[in-house]
């Protein structure tokens, strides 16, 4: 699915943990990272068009794909989006990227927006997709949007509630999240859904259920700090989000995301769901190839 790239696997600070990914192209350097229960694949209808005219690094985050999935600490810091995002800087820093465009979805959204955030001096443009911001979904909860998004809470549940839970359903997890469960699933290709089932694992799920209990807990404080100092994003930022997802059927975009970045470039509804890369990539690669070389 990636034609042209080559597989790599960087080490990262933490000693427990390598990244997984591709890179590929020409060009300036595009960090593109996934969300849950996603991999590096998310991207693979529109990296190969944009690397064309920039070198796409597409990686997995710690605790999905094949990169490291390491066991929780007791206070989830060693899967925060601060993390997380460091492990991207690590990887860029590898490959001798010391400034980068960056682009992100869902969970990887927040991660990258967490790293706009941390190291202003290393994004020169931020591309969020299909995410509100942390701090403004966790203080304005429907009822509406926590039936929806049910996960967010079950999957914060201690350990190992919900990991047991998942035990030996993992496919049929995988199945239901991304086909028919909540708002704007579906549009991906046998081939991508086939590498998310393989990817999925036990180790995956406890790596993602770490993921949530940072996001709930460490990730929020962080945000909340942030948002009260008045700290927003300051590169140029492109929020695109889909028309049919629960980003726009149950929060504003318009008005959450001006909260958080200064300096927004286009605010950018599309006809498709919650997966714009894998649902309508054309329309994607339009707009993040037109934002990146505006």
């Amino acid at each position: 699915m990636f034609e042209g790239f080559d597989k790599f696997d960087v080490q990262t600070s933490d000693p427990q943990v390598k990244i997984h990914g591709v890179i590929g192209g020409k060009g300036p350097p595009l960090l593109l990272l996934h969300g849950n229960p996603l991999t590096h694949v998310h991207w693979h209808l529109v990296a190969p068009r944009l690397a064309e005219d920039f070198t796409v690094i597409a990686g997995d985050l710690r605790g999905y794909g094949d990169s490291s999935k390491p066991r929780g600490l007791s206070d989830h810091s060693n899967y925060t989006y601060r993390r997380m995002a460091q492990d991207h800087v690590e990887v860029m820093k590898h490959f001798g990227f010391d400034k980068f465009f960056l682009g992100g979805h869902d969970r990887g959204g927040r991660t990258a927006f967490r790293l706009a955030l941390d190291h202003p001096e290393k994004v020169l443009k931020f591309a969020s997709f299909d995410v509100i911001p942390t701090h403004y979904v966790l203080t304005h909860i429907t009822r509406e949007w926590a039936l929806n998004s049910y996960h967010w809470f079950f999957m914060a549940q201690p350990y190992d509630i919900p990991e047991q839970f998942f035990a030996g359903k993992e496919k049929y997890y995988i199945d239901k999240k991304l086909t028919t469960m909540g708002i704007g699933k579906g549009g991906f290709t046998p081939e991508a859904l086939a590498e998310y089932k393989r990817c999925c694992t036990a180790e995956n799920l406890h790596g993602v259920c770490e993921d949530y209990r940072a996001g709930a807990t460490l990730d929020f404080d962080m945000d909340k700090a942030d948002f009260e100092a008045g700290r927003k994003v300051k590169c140029p930022a492109l929020i695109i989000w889909g028309e049919k997802s629960h980003t726009e059927k149950m929060f504003d975009a318009r008005v959450a995301w001006p909260l958080y970045a200064q300096n927004i470039y286009k605010l950018c509804p599309l006809p498709c769901g919650h997966y714009p890369a894998e649902q309508v990539p054309d329309q994607v690669y339009a707009e993040l190839s037109a934002f990146l070389k505006s």
